[in-house]
């Protein structure tokens, strides 16, 4: 019961962390509602799936790659990316007939499939999301038996997994009860506002590898 606590509280606070794809997300369930916000959180949690099992099968190699230049090489090519996406964003144009504030937006399969692998390669431009799940993989592995090792992990990945998807439905759901006071001058001011945030994000890479390849 303990461990599921500690993985609630850390869902949780992963949840409410400040980040590009959190403004995504507000953003996309303004825009079109309830279903495309889900569709891309599950395209979030669909990549945290995969850095879990990539943390978890190559776990040596994931120890070195966290401290070798590896890391730098990684996050210039997050980085990179995190910069173009920020200056689609800051310049994109805001639709006229932008939302209806009764209902969802008509979106169809392809484009739920679309919106969840916006989420699934947002979250994949990010290399601190691996290396956050080895951390994770790091601290149960150090607090558990071998015997139970596999169990402990399970338990307290799934319920960070729960916790962070429930918290991340109510982002969603309270951002569907702001679009009657949506506006497309508050659109474009969001636009503005992501592209910043993954701007400076980006930057914030970058410097962060050039200063460790310097030293």
């Amino acid at each position: 019961m303990d461990l599921i606590l500690k993985g609630i509280v850390t869902g949780f606070i992963l949840s409410i962390m400040i980040g590009p794809v959190f403004f995504v997300l507000l953003e996309i369930s303004i825009r079109k509602g309830v279903k495309a916000g889900i569709a891309f959180d599950i395209g979030v949690l669909v990549n945290d799936f995969l850095y879990i099992l990539i943390a978890y099968v190559f776990f040596n190699q994931v120890e070195l790659l966290s401290s070798g230049d590896d890391n730098s090489v990684l996050k210039i090519i997050g980085g990179v990316m995190f910069f173009f996406y920020g200056l689609f964003t800051l310049f994109k144009k805001v639709e006229e007939s932008f939302i209806d504030n009764n209902m969802e937006l008509d979106t169809d399969l392809k484009g739920y499939i679309l919106l969840g692998l916006k989420g699934f390669l947002l979250n994949l431009a990010n290399p601190m999301i691996l290396f956050y799940w080895f951390s994770v993989m790091t601290l149960v592995s150090e607090e558990s038996s071998s015997g139970e090792n596999y169990i402990t992990m399970f338990t307290f990945i799934a319920s960070i997994l729960i916790s962070f998807f429930l918290v991340d439905l109510l982002k969603i759901f309270g951002a569907k009860s702001l679009r009657p006071l949506v506006t497309p001058k508050l659109l474009k001011g969001l636009n503005y506002l992501i592209g910043i945030v993954f701007i400076s994000f980006s930057m914030v890479l970058i410097a962060q590898a050039t200063l460790a390849l310097l030293n």
